[in-house]
């Protein structure tokens, strides 16, 4: 059989997680086909996605040396204190809370290295689109919109695309989502764990700065987030709120008229950044984990949700998939500089002893925060307030968590 062209890598899918990793790929030297079946362009309509991503510092300078980082085309916002608190709606927080400041984070020759970056999904989108069609055209392409179909044979990876052209790989990588086709073609199971809750997602206007603190607020019905954002001329002040409810009260609260849907929000939120107005659309999405069983299948790897999918109580999920892509790009750029096939049985183990027993932990943190403060029972209560408490009075632990969130 002709082939049309011989490649490296291919990525099924163009999210952040499989457009980053494309453009680490294609930046260090290999060749690399992404396949998308929505068009890029259309992913950069603001009205799409109402999210805002918290990046991690090492995943921000995983994004800066993918050359992604610069193409941002908005301001990113640095998250320079974290309050987390423990309480009701409508009533004042406990007493017993945890602070991370300044004096927790890492030092380097500029200053402190703030704890994580707040960028708008759109912007990151934008980001990754400019980066994916600036690329050397001779190391990158991509197709999108487009379907690609995979033959997986002893030696390599055949993929078809529906538009007419064929490729062989030694390797592909499924970034395709929770849903991965790839995942299912390759028979590997996945363990989902539902939680009846919706996420609510929402940018509010604020009267009072918010000097980069965001506010994680635990409530029984589920944890409510404000997370600092770059202000703009028409509202100087701004964050945005991630708040998830069970299901059915979310739908309520989504469907309520905006000054109802402004009091909900201040119920939850108090006088942590005075007055907030809810501005342009609201959001909702179903919230739920899983994890698959295992990341690699011959001549496949799995990244991103297509591996993993956290609850968003630490916003710790598209970190956790840019990990993936830290730990792959380093395994495959290592292994393109010794000449080696990529898509060997010894390399893929290697990636996946690497990066799943961290993911796997991170998910079970996610997952046990979620239940031990996503309730009211008295004494969970107790307990919960009191290892906040205890945790804000031991440096040495808070620098500990501070350094392992941040990924540096």
């Amino acid at each position: 059989m002709k082939y049309a062209q011989d490649i490296d890598i291919c990525i099924n899918g163009a999210g952040p997680v499989g457009a980053t990793l494309a453009c680490r790929l294609a930046h260090v030297g290999l060749r690399v086909l992404v396949v998308d079946r929505a068009p890029l362009v259309g992913l950069e309509d603001p009205s799409l996605d109402g999210r805002a991503y918290a990046i991690a510092e090492g995943s921000r300078r995983m994004l800066e040396s993918a050359g992604v980082w610069q193409h941002l085309p908005g301001p990113s916002q640095p998250i320079r204190e974290i309050t987390v608190t423990d309480g009701r709606p409508r009533q004042a927080p406990s007493p017993l809370s945890l602070k991370l400041g300044p004096d927790d984070a890492p030092r380097q020759d500029e200053g402190t290295v703030p704890f994580g970056w707040m960028v708008e999904a759109r912007h990151l989108r934008a980001a990754l689109n400019m980066s994916l069609r600036s690329a050397d055209h001779d190391r990158l392409t991509v197709a999108a919109p487009d379907t690609a179909h995979f033959s997986f044979e002893p030696n390599a990876v055949v993929v078809r695309l529906e538009s007419g052209t064929t490729y062989r790989a030694p390797l592909a990588i499924a970034a395709e989502g929770r849903r991965s086709p790839l995942r299912e073609q390759a028979g590997i199971l996945v363990t989902k764990l539902p939680y009846h809750q919706s996420g609510l997602i929402t940018i509010i206007a604020h009267e009072r700065p918010h000097d980069g603190r965001a506010l994680e607020h635990f409530l029984p019905q589920g944890p409510f987030a404000r997370l600092p954002l770059p202000g703009t001329q028409e509202h100087p002040y701004r964050s945005a709120i991630v708040w998830a409810e069970t299901t059915s009260r979310a739908e309520r609260f989504h469907a309520l008229p905006d000054d109802a849907y402004a009091r909900e929000i201040m119920a939850r939120l108090g006088d942590d950044v005075g007055n907030a107005t809810p501005i342009g659309r609201r959001w909702i999405y179903p919230l739920s984990a899983q994890y698959a069983q295992r990341y690699v299948a011959p001549r496949l790897a799995l990244a991103g949700d297509s591996a993993h999918g956290l609850h968003p109580i630490a916003g710790q999920g598209l970190n956790v998939g840019f990990r993936d892509v830290i730990a792959l790009s380093d395994l495959l750029e290592e292994a393109h500089r010794r000449g080696e096939d990529l898509g060997n049985p010894a390399l893929l183990a290697r990636y996946q002893r690497r990066v799943r027993p961290a993911n796997m932990m991170a998910m079970a943190a996610c997952d046990g925060l979620e239940r031990l403060f996503g309730n009211d029972n008295p004494i969970l209560r107790t307990v919960r307030d009191l290892g906040l408490g205890a945790m804000d009075r031991l440096p040495g632990l808070r620098r500990a968590f501070v350094r392992r969130a941040m990924g540096v």
